[in-house]
C-alpha cells in the first residue's frame, strides 16, 4: 500500500468517517503536559483528545464480576440495544478475548490501545484479567493495555499491574466524602463480608487514593472518571479534581450520569437527573482552573471496538470472529498506520 505525503509541517486534520462528531473536541493542548506523559499518551484515544482522530480502541470482556454497587449501575451480559458502560454483547473468556483483538487487529488498522472495563471490575476478576493481558502481551506486543477499575484491589494488585505491562489506569473517583459515598454505593465486597453505608464508602475511598498514589509512583499515567449526579456529588467534584490533581492525576473525565429506568439502576427507578449540557460545561470550566478536562468522551460499552463515536463492536461476535482467517503476528499495515501519526511533520493521505 503507497501513502502519499501532501505535505510537511502542516497541522493534522482529521478526515471524514473518523467517527468524532463532539462540538468540544478541539486542541489538544499535550504541550501543557510533561514529556515523559506526552509520548505515552500520544497514540490512546481516550487519553489524547489528539488521538481520538487517528487511533482506535477496543474493550475485551472479561470481567463479569464486581465487588461494589454503584447506584447507577447495572451489568448487562447480553445486550444489544444500549451504549452505557457496563453492557455488553456477551462475556469472553481470555482466550476468546485474544482471538478477538487478532481478529480487530487485523481488520482496523488504527487499533493501538486494548482496554479491560468490564462489565464488572477487571480487578475483582484478577486471573481472566491478567490471563488475558498475558496472552496479548505475546501475541500483539504492539497494543498499548489499559485497565479502568474503580480502584478497590488497586493497592494488593499494582505490582501484578507492572508486571503485565499495563501502562494506562482509569480510575472511577465519584467522592472524597464517605458521606457522600453512602448516597452512591449502597455496599462493598471487602475481604469477604458486605460493608455498607458510608463505613463502606470510607474504605474505597482509601483504596483509591492509596492506588492512585502508587501509580502515580510508578510513573503509570492515571485518568480519573467521575460521575457528575446533580444534588449528590455535583458540587461535591470540585474538591475531587483539585484532590486528584495534587495526588498526580493527569486528567479528569467529568461524565453526565446515564439513568433511564429502563436501564433498571437505582437512580433510574427512583427518578434522579443527570446534568444538562449547560451544566455539566459550567463544571467542567471550573474544574479546569485545577485540572486538564477530558471533553471527548462516550461512556463506552465494556466491549467497545473502533474509533470514538463509532462502535463497531457488532461486526466482531463470536460467532463472527469463527469465520475469520486470523494472523497471531501484528498487522503491518496496522503499524505502519501508528507509526505514521506519530511522525507529526507529516500530513498523510490515505
Amino acid at each position: 500500500m503507497e501513502l502519499k505525503v501532501l505535505a510537511r509541517g502542516a497541522p493534522a486534520v482529521s478526515a471524514k468517517g473518523t467517527g468524532c462528531a463532539a462540538s468540544s473536541c478541539g486542541e489538544d493542548r499535550l504541550s501543557q503536559l510533561p514529556a515523559e506523559i506526552r509520548v505515552q499518551i500520544r497514540d490512546h484515544p481516550c487519553y489524547s483528545e489528539a488521538a481520538h482522530h487517528h487511533y482506535a480502541r477496543m474493550h475485551v470482556a472479561v470481567a463479569p464480576a464486581c465487588n461494589i454497587q454503584c447506584h447507577y449501575c447495572n451489568r448487562k451480559y447480553d445486550c444489544a440495544n444500549e451504549s452505557r458502560p457496563g453492557v455488553v454483547s456477551e462475556v469472553l473468556s481470555p482466550d476468546q478475548a485474544v482471538r478477538k483483538v487478532l481478529a480487530v487487529a487485523a481488520a482496523i488498522p488504527q487499533l493501538s490501545v486494548l482496554g479491560i472495563a468490564g462489565p464488572g471490575d477487571p480487578l475483582a476478576n484478577p486471573e481472566r484479567t491478567f490471563v488475558t493481558f498475558r496472552k496479548l502481551s505475546q501475541q500483539a506486543p504492539d497494543l498499548k493495555l489499559c485497565l479502568s477499575t474503580n480502584g478497590l484491589m488497586l493497592p494488593e494488585l499494582i505490582d501484578a499491574l507492572c508486571e503485565h505491562r499495563v501502562g494506562h489506569v482509569t480510575i472511577t473517583i465519584n467522592c472524597i466524602d464517605p458521606e457522600v459515598g453512602a448516597k452512591i454505593y449502597p455496599w462493598i465486597r471487602w475481604k469477604k463480608r458486605r460493608i455498607e453505608g458510608a463505613e463502606g464508602a470510607a474504605i474505597l475511598i482509601e483504596q483509591q487514593q492509596k492506588g492512585l498514589e502508587m501509580l502515580v509512583e510508578r510513573g503509570i499515567p492515571v485518568k480519573i472518571n467521575s460521575v457528575v449526579i446533580p444534588g449528590v456529588n455535583d458540587v461535591h467534584l470540585r474538591e475531587v479534581s483539585k484532590y486528584v490533581k495534587a495526588k498526580g492525576a493527569f486528567l479528569h473525565n467529568l461524565m453526565p450520569l446515564i439513568a433511564e429506568a429502563r436501564h433498571g439502576t437505582f437512580f433510574g427507578v427512583t427518578g434522579q437527573r443527570g446534568p444538562t449540557q449547560e451544566e455539566l460545561r459550567v463544571l467542567r470550566d471550573a474544574c479546569a482552573g485545577d485540572m486538564k478536562m477530558m471533553r471527548h468522551c462516550r461512556q463506552c460499552r465494556a466491549d467497545a471496538v473502533g474509533l470514538l463515536g463509532e462502535d463497531r463492536c457488532e461486526e466482531f461476535t463470536l460467532e463472527e470472529i469463527e469465520q475469520m482467517l486470523v494472523d497471531d503476528l501484528p498487522s503491518e499495515w496496522r503499524l505502519a498506520c501508528q507509526m505514521i501519526v506519530r511522525d507529526e511533520d507529516l500530513l498523510v493521505e490515505f
